[in-house]
């Protein structure tokens, strides 16, 4: 047996195992033609249209889970029409992380002007926690620094939602 191969096979397919592989990220081009018209995407100028959005698209997602706070990110044109929207975050009963690199990453590669953070209260309380206010100042500053208006953070509940733009409770 050559002197630098090892006989330890246990050796091997531990460091194997701990050894992570790479996965590229595929992103879809797709054709001027084949995009919707801006006329044609749908108005999202209220906390009540984005709360209507997020019952009639995200709510409907296979991967949504009500019993879980979810999170989504709708990005909008500069006329608040929506070029699209991503579910971002599945968390836990009471509390989902959220970081600005993930809620800006898809509107800066869309060309997303504004971006309306979501997510749902399972209790069906919308009441924002502490959390819930920290984030959103820590994204509107991003927004700032990169160029996309953070324009409000809905908190989804049963039946109600709210809007911590109305609510008065940051600065956006």
């Amino acid at each position: 047996m050559p002197a630098n191969v090892s006989s330890n096979s246990s050796t091997k397919s531990q460091s194997t195992r701990t050894r992570r592989k790479y996965v590229a990220k595929e992103f879809k081009v797709v054709a001027l033609r084949e995009c919707p018209l801006p006329q044609s995407l749908q108005y999202c100028g209220t906390p009540n249209d984005a709360a209507a959005y997020w019952r009639l698209h995200v709510a409907t997602n296979p991967y949504f889970n009500p019993e879980i706070e979810c999170t989504a990110v709708l990005f909008l044109n500069r006329r608040n029409r929506v070029k699209g929207h991503q579910l971002l975050t599945l968390g836990t009963m009471n509390s989902a992380l959220v970081h600005p690199r993930e809620v800006f990453r898809a509107a800066i590669i869309s060309s997303a002007a504004h971006v309306v953070l979501m997510h749902n209260h399972p209790s069906g309380d919308p009441s924002p926690s502490n959390a819930d206010i920290q984030v959103t100042r820590e994204l509107v500053s991003a927004g700032k620094i990169l160029g996309v208006d953070f324009l409000d953070h809905i908190i989804i509940g049963q039946p109600n939602h709210a809007s911590l733009r109305d609510m008065g409770i940051c600065n956006i």
